[in-house]
């Protein structure tokens, strides 16, 4: 019970990374409040944590919106008795090139991905500072935050803001004892996996690349409760001492060519 009597609010909670995330932290001991534009699907996880004897608040909002985040940061303070974790988790991608495609487009990425981390980052960021019993912020980002990716540019940038974020919080709540880290997934089997009715890992190249030819050297990819479990650690007391770290959660993807 690494989280018992800890309040933790979690971006994208409705599936994939961010329900492993939710569901963790709640067998942990944590009162969770679980963010997303889909209120169906926060709603199913909530009752699975429900279910199972924990205690779950979900509430639909756009991360995007500072309004929304600033009304759903209120209410969970009062209705959990404040936060003291912070999982900005929500992400969304498309496959998108700056120089061809119209950057209302482009930018959607940003907003979500960066921006949303942001306005999360910020508000939380002040009620933990309020609250004086210093807190944690794990941002989940990604290896595209350290790479090129063909037709990925926004995502790309965003995780790589994200990441720069994360150094820089971490240098500004220090002195209010609250610990900013991330995590930077691989090839993850999620939703956001599947292209056109396929799952990306099931591909002749994956299997040819990153499996066969060990791309990946533990060459497969990840179940969202492995990107789960270190959000876990770097959000716990366990992680006292670590602040402004980027943690692969890869298979040793990053350190391969």
């Amino acid at each position: 019970m690494r989280l018992q009597n800890k309040s933790a609010l979690i971006t994208g909670a409705g599936r994939g990374i961010g329900r492993a995330i939710a569901e963790l932290f709640a067998r942990e001991g944590a009162r969770v409040a679980l963010i997303s534009r889909t209120a169906s699907e926060i709603e199913e996880t909530a009752a699975a944590i429900t279910a199972a004897g924990g205690q779950a608040l979900s509430i639909p909002a756009d991360i995007s919106r500072p309004s929304d985040v600033e009304a759903f940061t209120s209410q969970v303070a009062k209705e959990l008795g404040g936060i003291d974790i912070l999982v900005n988790n929500a992400g969304i991608y498309e496959p998108v090139s700056l120089v061809e495609t119209p950057f209302e487009t482009w930018n959607r990425v940003m907003q979500v991905n960066l921006y949303g981390a942001i306005h999360c980052s910020r508000e939380i960021g002040r009620l933990m500072v309020r609250q004086g019993r210093g807190g944690a912020i794990v941002n989940v980002s990604s290896i595209h935050g350290v790479r090129g990716v063909p037709d990925s540019t926004s995502y790309d940038v965003a995780k790589g803001g994200l990441n720069q974020l994360t150094r820089s919080l971490a240098v500004e709540l220090a002195p209010h004892t609250i610990r900013v880290n991330a995590v930077a997934p691989g090839f993850i089997d999620t939703a956001m996996a599947v292209v056109d009715g396929q799952s990306e890992h099931e591909s002749d190249d994956f299997k040819t690349n990153y499996v066969a030819r060990r791309k990946i050297p533990l060459a497969r990819p990840a179940a969202p409760s492995e990107v789960a479990a270190a959000v876990l650690f770097l959000a716990s007391d366990d992680a006292s001492y670590i602040t402004g770290h980027i943690l692969a959660v890869d298979g040793g993807l990053s350190v391969t060519f």
